[in-house]
């Protein structure tokens, strides 16, 4: 076969074409890897240095993070009482009554309690949280035999009854019998 001159000529295919292509994560890391094993043998350093400090890292790294704990381990383990005994309702009363208080004394829900008072609407989030604190607190306070039900009854009454006079009052004040003892 004859060989033949490589000419500087555009040949019939036209110019080479390249394409660019952006690299994606995983080629990066396959070159970073290769890179990696392209390097063999120690590390450049002194030929004294035995790598102290790398098994210091390594100790550290492995040391349990409970040793040195300062926090107080309990000697004697409380029993606690079956939730349906007599004793466990106690607690979960207690526990209620503390809840109560805790919704009594939220301050997010008495200032949204008075806003709602003064006729600003509130949005729909902040709307749910408050019938959510409320239901709670009706039912706690169902629980802890705190709520009557007389109560919304109580409020619609006076519209709707007469208006008493001072002789009615002063009548049923002196039927009124008080037991001394």
């Amino acid at each position: 076969m004859t060989r033949k001159k490589k000419a500087r000529k555009v040949g019939s295919e036209g110019p080479a074409q390249y394409k660019d292509r952006s690299l994606s994560r995983d080629d990066i890391a396959a070159l970073a890897a290769k890179r990696k094993n392209r390097r063999k043998g120690l590390k450049a350093g002194s030929r004294h240095s035995d790598g102290t400090v790398e098994q210091q890292r390594t100790a550290h790294a492995q040391r349990d993070p409970r040793l040195g704990s300062k926090t107080a381990v309990p000697l004697i383990v409380e029993q606690k009482p079956h939730p349906k005994s007599a004793a466990g309702k106690k607690v979960r009363r207690i526990s209620a009554e503390k809840e109560l208080e805790m919704l009594e004394n939220d301050a997010q829900l008495n200032v949204l309690l008075d806003r709602i008072e003064n006729g600003e609407k509130l949005g729909a989030g902040l709307q749910s949280y408050v019938d959510e604190k409320l239901d709670r607190l009706e039912v706690l306070m169902k629980q802890l035999g705190l709520f009557d039900q007389d109560e919304p009854e109580a409020d619609e009454a006076p519209k709707k009854a007469k208006r008493r006079g001072d002789d009615d009052l002063l009548a049923e004040f002196e039927n009124v019998k008080f037991d001394q003892e």
